[in-house]
């Protein structure tokens, strides 16, 4: 199966894994978007974290160790990734999953005719080591998310673009991800520190 090509397809896909089924494993959404591209599975992290799973207490934290685990392994090895068999098979409740795909589901359509190839170089060689670093960056910060509230929805959401952006290879949309990240974090140092 080729990787998804937009963000219909990737919530299609989603959606296909946890439909009749009480719960789904993260492993099955990996197999379901495809394991050998960082961007679909990135955008997945990212559409988890926006959904209503990620109030479950632990989930920001493991998609943190998903995103650490591919981002390391995708600037080092630029292949294909591994993950451990206890991240794989972690279950997730699919009528939140569910709930959070139908939520995003209108949007898809619109920002699906919005993107293009542009500015490929910020997704592509050197550009995808900076999106890598970044992501390994929120990824470090995603336990401290647990605490703080609506940041791990923020960075579900930068992580999704980031993700988007990848598939589409479209470098303005990677680049606005990267201003709305810097924004998200200067505004929670500011109010911790």
């Amino acid at each position: 199966m080729s990787d998804p090509a937009n963000l219909q397809q990737v919530l299609d896909r989603i959606s296909q894994s946890a439909l009749g089924h009480r719960r789904v494993t993260f492993g099955d959404i990996i197999d379901t978007v495809g394991s050998r591209s960082f961007g679909p599975v990135l955008m997945t992290i990212g559409i988890l974290l926006l959904s209503p799973i990620s109030g479950i207490p632990g989930v920001p934290t493991l998609s943190g160790l998903l995103i650490l685990f591919i981002s390391a392994q995708i600037l080092i090895l630029n292949e294909g990734f591994w993950l451990p068999a206890w991240i794989l098979e972690r279950p997730l409740p699919s009528d939140k999953l569910l709930k959070g795909i139908r939520f995003l589901e209108p949007a898809a359509h619109f920002i699906d005719a919005r993107l293009h190839a542009r500015l490929t170089p910020v997704v592509r060689g050197p550009g995808s080591y900076l999106l890598g670093s970044v992501c390994m960056v929120i990824a470090c910060a995603m336990p401290l998310m647990e605490i703080i509230p609506f940041s791990a929805t923020a960075a579900g959401f930068a992580l999704a673009v980031f993700g988007l952006a990848m598939i589409s290879l479209d470098g303005l949309l990677a680049l606005l991800g990267l201003m709305f990240t810097a924004a998200i974090a200067t505004l929670i140092l500011v109010n911790v520190l």
